[in-house]
């Protein structure tokens, strides 16, 4: 979600409660499951990997002692979103919020029943931060079917699927709080409020009504804490299906667009230009060269009409003006110094800075050193204690591990222990060493580490333990 970026505490609650449910709220909870069940294979999780920061140092013939400042500004750091999507074709395109997949490398999409594909940036409009991605599948997709936002009234009952915080595929309901909210996410705000549980994850699901149609795609969230507060938002489903068809297009087409700032006129501006009443929307700004200007559009113009309509607000006006076809011509009515008059104004396409070309961001390379980037010493006695391990047994104790690798970026650190690599027990650095050795001669790519992490958190529910963790080899 792209308003408060904060992740919700988990908080373990029980209560017991008997109660008697009437036969008609059953067969109405009845009802709902089976529509979840037909549901649920049209949305998917998304995991997106993107590279922030610097590039890393090429490989390095050993990395033990080397760990230096230069090697850590050097060393990329990787951002992994967590987000959700939902099919509009069965060929395998799928929506999302543009926020989710942006600059990233990889993108790996969860479907319901568990199998994963990896996807590839379709198109995308950071203006109205929605996307699409596209995986190639020989498995049967099942499409969403869409819902016609204009008749969605407050109350209206709705469920909200998607992956929140990460955790996997989640429902929840709620009500329609409100609608035409606006933000100030976009300049077309003109969001479905709903107190659905949305949490950040949920970027990019569907917003269901309760035929199963898909009525928005959760976007944005408000909350003055830690956790959901009942603000949940989402993109009316006939915007995002507009953006959608546009963005799928094999010829790319773009909304209208005539390059004016608009604000709402207030009471006290309304006053100010001697009007009656505050109606429509006063120019802040007209684009140098584009349609507006070459209109004749000027700052402090009032725009009442467009195309024979008045829209509400000017949120409203420039989805009308971005649902005119480019190329046409439309009628603007406006207020001009105590006067009104008809301008006429030839619609452009939107500037190509505002959406994003199909192509996805290059991996970045980490530096795979001979030895991994660890810094090992035998675990004796004195290494116990200067570095508190407090596991009995044998194994190899990680004293170091050099920016930038994979080891750093999967999370290795000191006074981590190895135990074991791939099928062999380890007891010195050169054991390890052997086995690396190995998986490279073999052509593995990668070699499987048994890990006892020393920041490992223990829990009633977990009893300590080690684990697997497959680190790179070979640069490719």
């Amino acid at each position: 979600m792209r308003k408060f970026m904060v992740r919700a505490s988990v908080m373990l609650l029980a209560a017991a409660l008997v109660v008697t449910v009437p036969a008609r709220a059953q067969q109405m909870s009845f009802n709902q499951a089976q529509l979840v069940r037909t549901l649920l294979p049209t949305v998917v999780n998304i995991t997106a990997r993107a590279a922030i920061g610097g590039t890393p140092e090429p490989a390095m013939a050993s990395a033990r002692g080397k760990a230096n400042a230069s090697a850590a500004a050097a060393a990329p750091q990787i951002r992994v979103n967590a987000g959700s999507g939902f099919i509009i074709d069965p060929s395998g395109e799928i929506a999302t919020n543009w926020h989710v997949v942006v600059g990233a490398y990889e993108i790996v999409v969860t479907f319901a029943d568990g199998s994963r594909a990896k996807a590839v940036l379709l198109n995308a409009s950071p203006l109205v931060d929605l996307a699409v991605i596209k995986v190639s599948t020989s498995r049967k997709l099942i499409a969403v079917r869409w819902g016609d936002s204009a008749k969605v009234q407050v109350g209206d009952p709705v469920l909200a699927i998607g992956n929140p915080l990460g955790v996997g595929l989640s429902v929840s309901g709620g009500l329609v709080s409100a609608l035409n909210r606006n933000i100030m996410d976009t300049p077309y705000d003109d969001f479905i409020q709903t107190d659905a549980a949305i949490n950040h994850g949920n970027s990019g699901g569907p917003l269901f009504d309760m035929s199963g149609a898909v009525i928005g795609v959760n976007s944005a969230l408000i909350s003055p804490t830690s956790a959901n507060a009942g603000l949940g938002f989402a993109m009316p489903s006939n915007d995002a299906r507009f953006i959608f068809d546009r963005l799928t297009r094999k010829a790319m087409q773009r909304p209208g667009y005539i390059g004016v700032r608009l604000q709402p006129v207030t009471a006290d501006m309304a006053a100010a230009l001697g009007m009656q009443e505050p109606l429509g929307s006063i120019v802040a700004g007209v684009e140098t060269g584009s349609p507006a200007a070459q209109a004749g559009l000027r700052n402090g113009d009032v725009l009442l009409r467009f195309a024979g309509e008045t829209p509400t607000d000017e949120r409203a006006l420039l989805r009308a003006i971005a649902r005119a076809k480019p190329g046409t011509s439309a009628t603007i009515g406006l207020r001009r110094d105590a006067r009104e008059m008809e301008v006429p104004v030839t619609i452009a396409e939107w500037p190509t800075m505002w959406w994003e070309e199909p192509g996805g961001a290059t991996p970045p390379r980490f530096s795979v050193p001979a030895d991994l980037g660890l810094m090992l010493a035998p675990l004796d006695d004195a290494m116990r204690a200067h570095y508190e391990v407090g596991m009995a047994g044998g194994g190899v104790l990680v004293t170091g591990v050099l920016p930038g690798t994979d080891a750093a970026q999967r999370g290795l650190g000191q006074g981590d222990v190895i135990t074991q690599v791939g099928g062999s027990d380890v007891r010195t650095p050169a054991d390890v060493q052997r086995e690396i050795d190995r998986a490279r001669a073999e052509k593995r790519g990668f070699a499987l580490f048994l890990v006892m992490r020393k920041d490992q958190a223990v829990t009633a529910a977990q009893a300590p333990g080690a684990k697997w963790y497959a680190l790179r080899v070979t640069e490719d």
